[in-house]
């Protein structure tokens, strides 16, 4: 390939991989707004975690509806769209009237996280050659995760600013910037050769291929293939997915989607802070460790994906269910045993922050306050430390096991055939239980901080069970192997 081709086609996925780079944000942005959206609107633990989970509703939509638009007006086309969604999303949360109108364009967001999880990968795939696909593919995950990792360093910078009240705003607001610059480099790139296709123009699908790389003399072919698989697809897309014959594979996909948010990963995405500040940690040291959180979650996360295909699938969702098991159990036993430590420490930094506001010039209630978390702080010991270690190792669990597996297992066990289906299925279930942690986690945390880490740990162990018994290894085995392994034969029925 020539190098200006292949300039061409990186550049080209770097630009439709920011839609993941904004996904990633757009979810963990909220970890350091939550506080002051309790404390203005007036929020129960109940309501704050509708709050957080109403972009998750969205998300689920946009997840489930995005590929109408993207195959009626194209992938890059639809990219727009979702460019437009999180820079209106960003910057009315950054000028919300009021709680609902923040409820309103929060969920404008998730309809942007939703489809950017279905595009931007999509088009990367079809304007991709084969040999470079699953490289180029994986660049969507990495910016996921990138993502987290700007979002979380983003709250940390915008809060040495001392902004008060308008603190929040700058947190949502700034997502804006990479949003407009997103939705602008979209124009520099090519329509997906694929859809050019099915709308039937040829000659533009063409002239897409040989600017993205492929061989003059490979053109032709390459468009009888996509045409092959576009005619095959129509074919299978009257086919019945919930039937016997993939009862094993849905129900695998139900299963790996359910376990990745019963660990809890998005209970710390989304509250990282709160439950630092909960284990004693000020404001500006619980953003700083999620900051560590998101940077540990990025390196390992690359590493993950360097060995995925040389240790395999299972052994990898073993190696990170126990490090689940292990960092969750450390973290609840911290919380259950340090419970009135921590508890003191959260009392005292709480009046302090309200001496600061209200009665900055008494400098002996402030001293008094300090001395008050100074003591707390001693009583709990090692506590916070291993809330801290064990949410580190929590983290890199995650992104080594369950983070770096479950997309590749999903699209390794349904046949070609209703293999879009059997994806889209996951993703459902993925957001659908991840809606749910979000909302359910600061009414269980107010009970107990320990509860909702027990809860998880719990699950875990379920998880292990289940990958130890039941889930196939995938690695290096022919797609149509797997198939007949789990009961399906070439013709869709069941063994």
């Amino acid at each position: 390939m020539a190098a200006g081709k292949k300039s061409y086609l990186i550049g080209s996925t770097i630009i439709a991989a920011l839609g993941g780079l904004l996904f990633g944000f757009d979810t963990a942005v909220i970890s350091g707004t939550e506080k002051a959206l309790q404390t203005i609107y007036s929020l129960s633990q109940f309501w704050l975690g509708f709050t957080v989970a109403s972009a998750l509703i969205g998300t689920i939509i946009g997840a489930v509806a995005a590929s109408r638009p993207a195959d009626r007006f194209g992938r890059k086309t639809t990219l727009i769209w979702i460019a437009a969604l999180y820079f209106v999303s960003a910057v009315g949360c950054a000028f919300a009237w009021d709680w609902y109108s923040l409820l309103f364009f929060r969920f404008i967001g998730g309809l942007g996280v939703g489809g950017a999880s279905v595009v931007s990968p999509l088009y990367i795939a079809e304007i991709s050659p084969a040999r470079y696909r699953g490289r180029l593919v994986a660049v969507t995950q990495f910016n996921i995760v990138l993502g987290i990792l700007l979002a979380f360093f983003s709250n940390y910078l915008i809060a040495q600013f001392d902004l008060g009240d308008l603190e929040w705003r700058w947190m949502f607001g700034v997502e804006a910037f990479p949003a407009a610059a997103f939705g602008l480099l979209l124009f520099l790139t090519p329509r997906s050769p694929r859809w050019l296709v099915a709308r039937q123009k040829l000659d533009e699908a063409a002239a897409v291929l040989a600017k993205l790389g492929t061989d003059t003399d490979d053109i032709d072919s390459e468009i009888d293939e996509i045409v092959r698989s576009i005619e095959s697809e129509r074919k299978a897309a009257s086919e019945r997915f919930f039937q016997k014959a993939y009862l094993k594979p849905i129900l695998m996909a139900i299963a790996i989607a359910a376990f990745n948010q019963l660990s809890g990963i998005n209970a710390l995405m989304y509250y990282g802070p709160r439950i630092f500040r909960m284990a004693g940690a000020g404001e500006d040291s619980a953003l700083l460790q999620a900051v560590a959180v998101g940077f540990t979650n990025l390196v390992v996360t690359m590493a993950a994906m360097a060995i995925i295909d040389h240790f395999g699938r299972k052994k990898l969702m073993i190696v990170g269910s126990i490090g689940y098991i292990l960092s969750l159990g450390c973290t609840a036993w911290a919380f259950f045993t340090y419970a009135d430590a921590f508890h003191a420490a959260g009392e005292a930094l709480k009046l302090i922050e309200q001496l600061r506001e209200t009665a900055p010039n008494d400098l002996a209630a402030i001293q008094a306050a300090q001395t008050q978390l100074q003591q707390a702080i001693e009583s709990a010991g090692i506590g916070p430390t291993v809330v801290l270690v064990s949410l580190l190792v929590f983290i890199a669990s995650h992104a080594f096991g369950q983070g770096a597996v479950i997309w590749v297992f999903l699209s390794e066990i349904f046949p070609n055939r209703v293999r879009a289906r059997g994806q889209a299925l996951g993703s459902f279930t993925h957001w659908f239980m991840c809606a749910a942690i979000s909302w359910t986690f600061p009414i269980f945390a107010e009970k107990s901080g320990g509860l909702p880490f027990a809860f998880y740990a719990c699950m875990m162990v379920l998880q292990l069970l289940w990958v130890l018994i039941i889930m196939p290894e995938t690695k290096g085995i022919p797609l149509e192997q797997i198939q007949r392994r789990l009961g399906i034969t070439p013709n869709g029925t069941a063994e």
